[in-house]
């Protein structure tokens, strides 16, 4: 795919639910000489897919998106294409997620509510492979490196108590998938999947459906 695009164009993808959000972002990029948008997803596996089939050089990546989150998409995404750069476009400036976005190895993280040409200048960053940060992000980033906080410390953070497994059968739970759902979507069985609930209840100390959805929206894994 990327073949198809100029030799010396920076090749983009925009990962955001809404449609109008992607259009915004797009007509900001395109604005920008040498710049290509190479796709376009509005779910987190769709980046995923998206993202193995083009391999960006930049993802701008909303967090709260359906069937698998921003963070969780960005991390198979680094996984998968360790050149590929990822940009956080979130309203979401949370101390947890922001310490989660950088031990996944994201580089950029923009809030919606900054100046709408920060994101540009994060892209800008990130085709240098230099790290961006909104002005409110950085103050968390110095904050945490001024506390000095240990990696083991980081991973202790509640969500890190799942897999990866773990926490994308949380999110397709707490979107209401049943759990044969929740296994099509998986390529899993019912049965596997009420075993990872099982599991995901009693690390977390939860006891209900509605204890499960409580805490996907309290730690954005989804939205309210």
């Amino acid at each position: 795919m990327r073949s198809k695009l100029k030799a010396s164009s920076l090749c983009i993808l925009i990962v955001d639910d809404y449609e109008v959000v992607r259009r915004g972002v797009r007509a900001s990029i395109e604005s920008h000489d040498g710049w290509q948008i190479c796709g376009e997803a509005a779910t987190g596996r769709e980046a995923v897919e998206k993202a193995r089939v083009f391999r960006p050089d930049v993802v701008v990546m909303d967090i709260a998106m359906p069937e698998l989150n921003g963070l969780e998409a960005s991390h198979y995404i680094l996984k998968a294409n360790p050149e590929t750069e990822v940009v956080i476009f979130t309203k979401y400036a949370g101390e947890h997620l922001v310490l989660k976005a950088l031990e996944i190895g994201v580089h950029g993280y923009v809030l919606k509510s900054a100046p709408a040409q920060d994101l540009v200048a994060a892209v800008e960053a990130l085709s240098k492979h230099e790290a961006y940060f909104s002005e409110s992000v950085a103050k968390i980033v110095v904050e945490g490196y001024r506390k000095r906080i240990p990696r083991a410390e980081l991973s202790g953070l509640p969500r890190s108590l799942l897999s990866p497994r773990e926490r994308e059968i949380l999110q397709l739970l707490a979107e209401g998938k049943s759990n044969r759902g929740a296994g099509e979507a998986l390529h899993l069985s019912a049965k596997t999947v009420e075993t990872h609930r099982a599991h995901i209840m009693a690390k977390l100390n939860l006891h209900s459906i509605t204890d499960l959805v409580r805490y996907a929206i309290r730690n954005n894994i989804i939205e309210p």
